[in-house]
């Protein structure tokens, strides 16, 4: 089902700046764009759902997030409100859908603070998808990063590992070879996406 509105969500340490370009494609397809900016250290849930739930309105709608935006994405249906019922389908660019492997790591060294309050969503140990909303899991195997030196041998973006975006009722998994932020200014990434929103 075509959707008419898009809500995009950023990552850790982000903002909706490092998405414009993605939410300029969008736009120039035609689509409503909510290009939605939050803090991902001390996220307000209320806050952020609210802003979704009136830009979604009564209108068909999908989310796109990259990395942490995705859990944001899972936070958001899991609260069922009349608006989220209307969100069609979630296109997310290396999320960690199981929970972070590197957010586990950084909370056993001590170094938990860094992350403040979105370990709540990064340390999470999701195993499937519920929703009634279709899943599109993006995933980057070129490992430019921290994981490589984390867990060798792993197959990643170079921040999340590609076992990690994956999640039992997934409508696909589809792989690049790109790293975890340039999945963002990918133009075969963005072409995907466009194709997934216009099924």
């Amino acid at each position: 089902m075509k959707v008419n509105r898009v809500v995009v969500l950023h990552g850790l340490y982000m903002s909706g700046l490092v998405m414009r370009p993605l939410c300029s494609r969008l736009e120039k397809s035609g689509m409503e764009v909510l290009n939605l900016t939050y803090s991902t250290l001390t996220p307000n849930r209320s806050a952020i759902f609210k802003q979704i739930d009136d830009f979604i309105a009564d209108q068909p709608s999908a989310l796109v997030c990259h990395s942490m935006g995705g859990l944001i994405a899972r936070a958001y249906l899991e609260e069922a409100s009349a608006a989220s019922q209307l969100v069609k389908k979630v296109i997310t660019l290396g999320t960690p859908h199981q929970g972070s492997h590197i957010a586990h790591k950084m909370k056993q060294k001590g170094f938990e603070a860094l992350l403040k309050n979105s370990v709540e969503f990064l340390l999470c140990e999701n195993g499937n998808w519920p929703f009634k909303a279709k899943l599109y899991s993006v995933a980057g195997d070129l490992p430019i990063g921290l994981m490589p030196l984390i867990a060798k041998g792993s197959r990643s973006d170079g921040t999340v590992l590609l076992d990690e975006t994956k999640l039992k009722g997934m409508a696909e998994h589809k792989v690049f070879h790109l790293s975890h932020t340039s999945m963002i200014y990918s133009r075969q990434v963005v072409d995907y996406i466009l194709a997934r929103l216009n099924d």
